[in-house]
């Protein structure tokens, strides 16, 4: 049996929910045959984050060469990129291998508040990575640390997505579920905006809801489909994930990226 491969630049969540632990179970999902390089190891859970271990960069770009020049990866999705140095060496990685299909998950803050992106790696956020990738999927927050900007109505999303779009990025989705009325995703590509709808689920247990989305994105297009394809399925995915989420800890529980093998 021969799988697409995608490849998560991430960090490790040790409660499961989030990061690489989030991202191959959603690959696997997929039918995708899910690859890692971890880029720091959290000591967490569902109420916080106690202890963040940046892993050296030379290590980093050791694991990325390994997995592209022997298994082959058709996409490739990062998480967190928490230094200025990780982010440039990541971009580097992308350039000279020529991954194409990259999405990129701006990490900035944990679901607890913990800040996973110092304030000094954002311009190179900015200056190396956000321009390599085929899709950018900033929440609210974080478009609007992007920005510079508060963002609260679906409008603000549809001008965010155009502004961030004119500032180089081949494609954005701008997501809408820290909105206080609707969950709508803003998709724009400078050519085609799509809102993407979604129902709002009464529950805190959203944990992960971010790395599965853009997840289920790299693996659509680790199997060939266009960017606004991928974004519709994985839109359609992290709803039943976040639908399915998991009771878990006494904080925020994780979505379900594995709902589909539930048992009965």
């Amino acid at each position: 049996m021969k799988l697409p491969v995608a490849l998560t630049i991430a960090g490790s969540d040790s409660g499961g929910g989030a990061g690489i632990q989030a991202d191959l179970k959603t690959f696997a999902a997929f039918g995708v045959h899910g690859t890692s390089a971890i880029t720091a190891i959290t000591a967490q859970n569902t109420l916080t984050v106690t202890e963040i271990h940046e892993i050296p960069v030379r290590t980093i770009r050791a694991q990325i060469d390994a997995v592209v020049s022997d298994i082959g990866v058709q996409a490739a999705k990062t998480g967190m990129l928490s230094s200025a140095a990780i982010i440039q060496a990541v971009s580097a990685a992308i350039q000279d291998h020529g991954i194409k299909n990259l999405v990129v998950d701006p990490v900035m803050v944990a679901k607890g508040g913990a800040r996973l992106l110092h304030h000094d790696a954002i311009a190179a956020l900015y200056t190396y990575l956000l321009p390599l990738a085929a899709v950018v999927t900033p929440n609210m927050p974080e478009a609007e640390m992007l920005l510079g900007r508060s963002l609260s109505t679906l409008e603000d999303r549809r001008q965010a997505a155009r502004d961030l779009v004119a500032l180089g990025l081949r494609a954005v989705v701008v997501k809408g579920g820290h909105a206080d009325t609707d969950a709508t995703d803003v998709y724009w590509d400078g050519r085609e905006m799509v809102e993407l709808q979604g129902r709002r689920f009464d529950t805190k247990n959203t944990h992960g809801s971010g790395c599965a989305f853009s997840a289920a994105i790299a693996a659509g297009l680790a199997k060939g489909q266009e960017p606004l394809q991928a974004v519709r399925a994985a839109k359609v995915f992290i709803s039943a994930a976040i639908e399915n989420s998991l009771e878990l800890g006494r904080g925020h529980g994780p979505v379900n990226p594995m709902f589909g093998q539930m048992p009965d």
